[in-house]
């Protein structure tokens, strides 16, 4: 099932939990804030799923998918 990602950079605090947990989706730009490289990866719903789990700021949004 797809899922659907977005990333709010107000709220993120460059933790980079998405980036380890799935760095197909996930970057950090030069301030170190998140940059989503895929907004509707394929294959990675459990991945971004746990991304948004680690997120401390609730930066990461994902719509669509496997809910944990």
């Amino acid at each position: 099932m797809s899922v659907h990602v977005a990333a709010d950079r107000d709220l993120c605090v460059g933790a980079g939990n998405c980036v380890l947990t799935a760095p197909d989706v996930f970057d950090q730009d030069e301030e170190g804030l998140v940059a989503v490289l895929d907004t509707d990866p394929a294959a990675a719903a459990d991945r971004v799923a746990q991304a948004v789990d680690l997120c401390p700021a609730g930066a990461i949004t994902a719509t669509g998918g496997k809910t944990p």
